[in-house]
């Protein structure tokens, strides 16, 4: 992946190389909206387009607002209790930081295309990504880095041309999700593990995590089992991963499921926010409480009743305040020529924590301060 320092790009169309940041620098200085689908037109197009940026002066914003303030964009990768709290950080980063945020959220991953593609044609000054799929959006993250200043967090894209990550290491915060299942289950059992979507890297490596610390194996963030085989160590059996597709029905369904499936099931892990509580409301009906821990991520409202009513073990909380309040600061920053703001080497890492009955009430209170 190249330096943040040294992003300067041709077209991948055999544009002539042209130095963006005296043009980025020109268009700063007089709050120009910037207008990137130009991209993909042809070259003479372009270099016409930059060149009448530079000379016109100061212009609308393309998004429809007369503000000089800078509009930075904040796009999660679905729609989620998670996603309700980080942008609320990120609007209260917005009023702190002087600038304007669109929060966007996508069901699909089409949705998150298209609604990139629709913010580098507004000509937003950066935008925060949780990519759904990174392997399958390089071409479209790539554009948007040439676009504009593009970060990600929750959930990085390290082969594309991002400036920076915001998140956690979600191998490590798998590991300590592993831990919960052990302190749940001390003498070992039968797991399932459930998660929206293994295209996104934060949820493989969480499971990656969960699923060595469960077998006591070295840490080895790379390491990767495909789901669909047993996987057995010397306490713990990972029986499956199911991937509902932030379907929440089906999510529920595939929880049904597995406690039909396995009746020695002994502990359902729920890696998204609302994965828990559909494993909480299938476990319920089956009137298995007595009989199957349920381990979570993420401080879903459902999840933190349940773990204070002892009906869930324990979850791992991330901050996703903090992702919104730190992913707008950064663009912000960057918006006005201030590289100062980015992370030493290219991450910032926000710690994980585990939320069990002994400090839940704690930490949901604090959490309520923060969104209210």
């Amino acid at each position: 992946m190249a330096s943040p320092n040294d992003r300067i790009h041709a077209s991948s169309q055999g544009i002539p190389n042209v130095n963006r940041h005296v043009i980025r620098d020109a268009r700063q200085s007089c709050r120009v909206q910037r207008t990137r689908r130009t991209f993909r037109l042809r070259p003479v197009v372009l270099l016409t387009g930059v060149i009448g940026v530079c000379l016109l002066g100061c212009q609308t914003r393309q998004s429809g607002s007369s503000s000089d303030r800078p509009t930075v964009a904040y796009v999660t990768n679905g729609i989620a209790s998670f996603w309700v709290i980080a942008e609320k950080g990120a609007q209260d980063a917005a009023a702190k930081y002087d600038v304007n945020v669109l929060v966007r959220k996508p069901p699909e991953e089409a949705d998150q295309r298209r609604m990139v593609e629709d913010l580098i044609a507004m000509g937003v000054d950066g935008i925060a990504i949780s990519p759904i799929d990174p392997d399958n959006q390089q071409d479209l993250l790539n554009e948007a880095a040439q676009a504009t200043n593009l970060i990600t967090q929750d959930a990085d894209a390290p082969n594309c041309d991002r400036i920076c990550y915001v998140g956690t290491d979600n191998y490590t915060a798998g590991r300590l999700c592993g831990a919960l299942v052990k302190a749940a289950l001390p003498d070992g059992g039968d797991v399932m593990i459930f998660v929206g979507r293994l295209g996104q890297l934060n949820a493989r490596q969480r499971r990656q995590g969960i699923i060595d610390e469960l077998l006591d194996r070295s840490a080895d963030a790379k390491r990767f089992d495909p789901p669909g085989s047993v996987l057995r160590g010397e306490k713990y059996v990972v029986l499956d991963t199911r991937t509902d597709q932030f379907d929440f029905a089906k999510a529920k369904a595939l929880a049904e499921d597995a406690i039909t499936r396995y009746p020695d099931l002994d502990c359902m892990i729920g890696l998204f926010a609302y994965n828990p509580p559909k494993c909480l409301e299938a476990v319920k009906e089956a009137g298995k409480l007595d009989s199957i821990q349920i381990i979570g991520f993420d401080e879903a409202d459902e999840t933190l009743r349940g773990i204070h009513d002892g009906e869930i073990f324990g979850t791992v909380v991330q901050n996703p305040y903090r992702y919104g309040i730190e992913s707008v600061r950064i663009l912000a920053g960057l918006a006005r020529g201030d590289r100062s703001v980015l992370p030493e080497g290219g991450f910032l890492n926000i710690p994980t924590r585990k939320i069990t009955r002994d400090n839940v009430d704690t930490f949901w209170n604090e959490l309520k301060k923060l969104t209210n």
